[in-house]
């Protein structure tokens, strides 16, 4: 799509939106689950990442879903990425169909559906769905966020989410690391918070439990996708947290950032820690 049409889209059709889009996350969901992942073929990408028919099924459900909801609004998933257009400088859909295609491979159930709507750089809509663990993360930043559960892919409750304020002097703080992507970056930074704890998990599961409050923290000092972060990011921020680099400065997506990474980010549970 000629990214000079999309429009930029502000708070309210976003909340216009966000059921439909929290339905095609369900969907998508759906299709991984129904994947055998014993018999189930898996390719390996340019960059060595792990794809699978649970990937693509999922992509084509979300691409497919957004052609009808939004048509004029421009999008970027990671199993297009080869079609992008950047910049996209006023709102579009960032999409990562399987995050965590390692965790499903393995067998695991942290695994992510991320959709995110941007706008103007910054996530401004963030969905995050784990069909294997019955949850939806969603939030619309200064709209506040909340987690769902689902029952036989349909919500059956949602409560409203908020971050937690950072530790009290000497109290430890709980850190959300990778179980399949550890740097000496991010290590030395959460070794710096002596007595730390770490919560290992896959996925943007991560910055669901920051947005809920179960973590304080969710530092990433190596490069990763933007279809990774935005959609998380957006749920900690609507929740009442912050993400910035490791400078405290703001992130900002869709620009043309070689391969679409993210250098660094850091998922703070309380605003004020990151100043």
């Amino acid at each position: 799509m000629n990214e000079a049409k999309s429009p930029a889209i502000g708070r309210d059709i976003a909340a216009a939106l966000l059921e439909s889009l929290t339905e095609l996350v369900i969907q998508a969901g759906e299709a991984i689950l129904s994947v055998n992942r014993s018999t189930m073929k898996v390719a390996g990408k340019g960059d060595g990442s792990p794809v699978t028919e649970a990937d693509l099924a999922a992509d084509q459900i979300i691409v497919e879903g957004l052609g009808r909801l939004a048509p004029r609004v421009s999008l970027l998933s990671e199993e297009r990425a080869h079609l992008a257009k950047p910049p996209y400088k006023d709102s579009f859909f960032l999409i990562d169909p399987l995050d965590g295609t390692k965790e499903f491979v393995a067998g695991r159930n942290e695994f992510t559906v991320n959709v995110a709507l941007v706008t103007h750089g910054a996530p401004l809509l963030g969905i995050v769905g784990a069909p294997a663990l019955g949850l939806i993360w969603r939030g619309i930043v200064g709209a506040g966020a909340e987690r769902l559960t689902l029952r036989d892919g349909k919500v059956s409750h949602a409560v409203p989410i908020k971050t937690r304020p950072c530790p009290a002097r000497g109290a430890p703080w709980t850190v959300a690391v990778s179980r399949s992507h550890g740097d000496p970056r991010t290590e030395a930074f959460i070794d710096a918070r002596g007595g730390a704890t770490r919560a290992v998990l896959g996925s943007a599961v991560k910055f669901g439990r920051v947005a809920e409050g179960d973590v304080d923290i969710y530092p990433r000092l190596s490069p990763t996708s933007e279809w990774d972060v935005a959609a998380g990011a957006a749920v900690v921020v609507a929740a009442g947290g912050k993400v910035t680099d490791s400078q405290g400065q703001p992130l900002h997506f869709g620009l043309g950032r070689e391969d679409f990474l993210v250098p660094e980010f850091i998922a703070w549970g309380d605003p004020a820690a990151a100043s």
